[in-house]
């Protein structure tokens, strides 16, 4: 059976549209909002969503995705949390798939073998975990993989052609290019190296490609959506929702809905970038 990433990704191939892939750490600022914000999110025009497993020493992530997780942790989010969030999330959609996207220290703390199973139970689709290199692949990969979850592979500006072979050897749903070095919500990668990338990894793997770190507003978003299969934004997302917290750390009233207006006007530019 196909996956619900694999059917999300059909369904946009055939409406001849790139998808927004939408990221946003769980539990942040609080799980409260942080569900409000996921709920709403399919109804604002994410394809997929990307919850951060929130972690105190991530290695990718710039200072809003670090900020996020450490709001998240001292509000007491939890990787048993995370999963109650996305069952909440999956009880009242069957659709949109999500994706689980952090470090492996959190999933082997909690339990690889139990982790599969409460993932699989609560519905999530995917998993991206960015510090388990293919050569570790026992450790999470082909287990994911034998339980119906996607392990999704990131590939950046200096996984040459020798490597990419080894990084797409068990990547399933999708592969991430990152078109940066460096960390996440810094700068931006340009059109022409992007479009560049793209056509390289096409002729690698059959799997869409979805680009992300760099992406942050409408216009970038339906630039990249133009040719990749999907544009991934994540830190300007979160940069909204940091804004509407005061120095208490408590989220302020539009904290969820300037997050989702945001996505609106971002699945709104990646709609109209190949119309």
């Amino acid at each position: 059976m196909s996956t619900r990433i694999e059917r999300r990704f059909a369904e946009l191939k055939a409406a001849k549209r790139g998808g927004l892939v939408v990221f946003v750490t769980a539990g942040d600022p609080t799980y409260e909002v942080s569900r409000e914000i996921v709920l709403a999110l399919p109804n604002a025009g994410a394809d997929v969503i990307e919850l951060g497993m929130p972690f105190t020493d991530p290695m990718a992530d710039g200072p809003a995705i670090q900020a996020s997780s450490l709001r998240a942790l001292k509000n007491g989010q939890n990787m048993k949390k995370t999963l109650s969030l996305v069952a909440e999330f999956r009880a009242k959609d069957q659709n949109t798939p999500i994706v689980l996207m952090g470090y492996y220290n959190p999933i082997y703390s909690y339990g690889v073998d139990t982790f599969l199973k409460d993932a699989n139970a609560a519905g999530v689709d995917g998993l991206i975990v960015v510090d388990l290199p293919p050569e570790e692949d026992s450790e999470l990969c082909l287990p994911a993989m034998k339980a119906g979850i996607n392990f999704i592979r990131l590939a950046t500006p200096t996984t040459d052609d020798q490597r990419l072979p080894t990084v797409l050897k068990n990547t399933s749903g999708f592969v991430y290019y990152v078109s940066i070095m460096g960390i996440t919500g810094t700068r931006a990668a340009s059109d022409t190296d992007i479009t560049a990338a793209v056509g390289r990894l096409k002729r690698h793997t059959d799997l869409p490609i979805a680009v992300g770190f760099g992406i942050s507003t409408p216009e970038r978003a339906a630039a990249v959506a133009k040719v990749a299969d999907a544009a991934v934004v994540g830190s300007a997302i979160v940069n909204k929702i940091a804004a509407e917290v005061g120095p208490d750390g408590k989220p302020g009233p539009r904290a969820a809905q300037a997050a989702i207006d945001l996505v609106k006007s971002l699945a709104d530019g990646v709609r109209a970038a190949r119309a």
